[in-house]
């Protein structure tokens, strides 16, 4: 399995020089956004952006949409930008009842345009509070790889008044990457930063996402990237520590020369180190198209 992307930029639908600029960036994924970004007069003229851009993308791109929310619009979405070239769609305000409804709808899709079958992955944003009460159903839905979290709608369904940490939120947030984890799915990706130009607290906020079980985060502006795979990816001093429990112990318990018990846990953990170097190693936004699978 290919490793899953760092950083995902939203890009709005309707504006096709940043299409094509973002294609070409640094970021590991690329979200064409067809919701919150384009206003509703321009719906049309971005579903026609995004189509033409998916028919001339760069082979081994990872290229997903971002789909709106209302059924309606949903189906205009995902006819429009059914192509081989889509890695997924990213879904809005997501819970059990409309997955489902999108996942039978794509499958309608790839058999009208013979597409491989399941082909397009779904990453399923939990934004409502019905969402985070249902996520493991969320989880188990059909063609899931991973979950996002949009904190700025969910703050607002739940009244709440988020700190500069979003304090508000860590429980919230541990409850995805539990859910993840437990229905054996990518570590989640993190919400986003809105200040696009405090490149400090950028790093900071997206380190806690780290600690707090992320490995990868939405981004707003093409500057933000380099930030955010620069924290998901290991330092050389930590591959060189997981390279080493690697080697020297096997998948029993011991004690290190510096005292340290090392278990399978501690195994498991330096094997993830490892596989998130190797995932930066690989040339940005050259992945494997389906690179959450």
């Amino acid at each position: 399995m290919t490793p899953p992307a760092r950083s995902f930029l939203y890009v709005p639908g309707h504006h096709e020089d940043r299409l094509r600029k973002a294609v070409a960036g640094d970021t590991d994924a690329v979200i064409l956004d067809l919701e919150d970004a384009v206003p509703a007069a321009d719906k049309d003229r971005a579903r026609q952006a995004v189509r033409a851009l998916l028919a001339d993308l760069p082979p081994g791109r990872s290229v997903w949409v971002r789909v709106n929310g209302e059924p309606d619009l949903v189906e205009e979405d995902v006819a429009a930008v059914a192509s081989p070239a889509l890695t997924g769609i990213w879904v809005p305000k997501a819970e059990p009842g409309p997955l489902r409804r999108v996942a039978d709808l794509l499958t309608a899709v790839e058999h009208r345009h013979h597409l491989a079958p399941g082909g397009i992955a779904v990453v399923p944003l939990i934004e409502t509070a019905l969402g985070v009460l249902r996520v493991e159903q969320v989880c188990a839905a059909p063609r899931v790889t991973r979950l996002g979290i949009g904190e700025a709608d969910l703050a607002g369904e739940l009244r709440l008044r988020p700190d500069d940490r979003r304090s508000e939120l860590h429980g919230i947030r541990l409850q995805v990457v539990l859910a993840s984890a437990a229905a054996g799915l990518n570590a989640p990706v993190g919400p986003v930063e809105t200040d696009v130009h405090d490149t400090q607290r950028l790093a900071e906020t997206t380190n806690l996402l780290l600690r707090q079980g992320f490995r990868a985060r939405t981004a707003l502006h093409p500057r933000q990237v380099a930030t955010i795979n620069a924290v998901f990816t290991p330092t050389p001093a930590e591959v060189a520590e997981a390279a080493a429990l690697v080697r020297d112990f096997t998948d029993h318990a011991a004690v290190d020369r510096a005292g340290r018990f090392v278990d399978p846990a501690v195994l498991r953990a330096a094997h993830e180190v490892l596989a998130r170097a190797d995932a930066s190693a690989t040339p940005a936004g050259r992945r494997n198209p389906a690179p959450d699978r």
